[in-house]
């Protein structure tokens, strides 16, 4: 449903997107990751047609952004990461204005405005001004002005942004359910915790490169990392370390605070013949805790802390 193939784009004497090739499936959720200044937004701004790339091609359900802008248009919907709001609108009457402007008939725009009302939940405040809304009900409003010409694709720029805990778990089960409806989901985001449960795939942004994408053992895969473990015995640590040195795909062992620190090049499933040796000799296995593998410590191992 996305695709984009060495998109270049240069402001002055800096290059915000440097090459970023993308392919993003339909139903997908896709985790646009990088810190703020990475070009997460300028290439999602390619992607709505708003700016053209120097270089590159992309294109939307099957439209070129740059031969076919008005096609593109009709299939997505973007959310800018600051979106403004009409004062003296209610509700309904800001969606409503957003479906006359995608031309829906007027016969017609009611019962929209009335389904989208119902998906976003705010079928309880739609008397309600739109300028006194809270940052959350923004969100959902704004999520809900991109759904009313039901588009094919999302570009949701940092939708998550400013919001507090609950607005956030809100946004991320509405998005889950429009995933779920068949809309194809590209959402930007710098707050990996946002996105670790929520993408089916992410790509890595830092200084306008894309530096790695998939799901988040594909990446670690192709970093070829190592995996860190704590093996933990009652006693014998001594003989417990050296035991695990031996092991085939073992790399280094060291002993810290009463455990076994391990790196092992192998899979989870491979785990079992690290203790297996330790079995064999009756040594009293406590307990082995793989270091964790979420996406965190994925971006902390691909980025350099680098801004275009």
């Amino acid at each position: 449903m996305i695709e984009a193939r060495g998109l270049v784009k240069t402001f002055g004497g800096t290059r915000a997107v440097d090459g970023v090739s993308l392919d993003v499936g339909a139903g997908e959720i896709f985790g646009f990751i990088g810190p703020n200044g990475a070009g997460k937004t300028t290439t999602l701004r390619i992607l709505a047609t708003l700016l053209e790339p120097d270089a590159g091609e992309a294109s939307v359900a099957g439209r070129s952004v740059r031969d076919d802008p008005e096609a593109v248009r009709r299939a997505i919907g973007y959310m800018p990461d600051e979106f403004g709001v009409y004062p003296g609108l209610r509700v309904d009457e800001y969606l409503d204005f957003f479906a006359a402007a995608y031309r829906l008939p007027r016969a017609r725009r009611r019962a929209v405005v009335e389904d989208v009302l119902k998906l976003t939940d705010l079928e309880g405040i739609r008397e309600k001004r739109v300028e006194a809304l809270s940052r959350g009900m923004r969100q959902r409003l704004g999520l809900g002005k991109c759904l009313v010409h039901d588009p094919a694709v999302l570009l949701l720029d940092e939708p998550a942004s400013g919001l507090d805990p609950r607005a956030r778990i809100e946004i991320r089960e509405l998005l889950r359910e429009l995933a779920r409806m068949g809309k194809t989901i590209l959402l930007s985001s710098h707050i990996l915790t946002e996105l670790s449960d929520l993408c089916t795939r992410v790509g890595i942004i830092e200084k306008g490169r894309l530096l790695a994408s998939g799901t988040p053992e594909e990446i670690l895969r192709g970093l070829a990392a190592s995996r860190t473990l704590r093996v933990r015995v009652a006693e014998r640590l001594p003989e417990a370390a050296e035991l695990l040195r031996g092991v085939s795909g073992v790399t280094h062992v060291e002993e810290r605070d009463g455990e076994a620190i391990v790196l092992f090049d192998g899979e989870e499933r491979d785990i079992h013949r690290l203790l297996r040796p330790l079995v064999e000799r009756e040594l009293p296995v406590v307990a082995v805790v793989p270091e964790s593998r979420d996406l965190e410590r994925i971006f902390l191992r691909v980025t350099k802390g680098e801004l275009a």
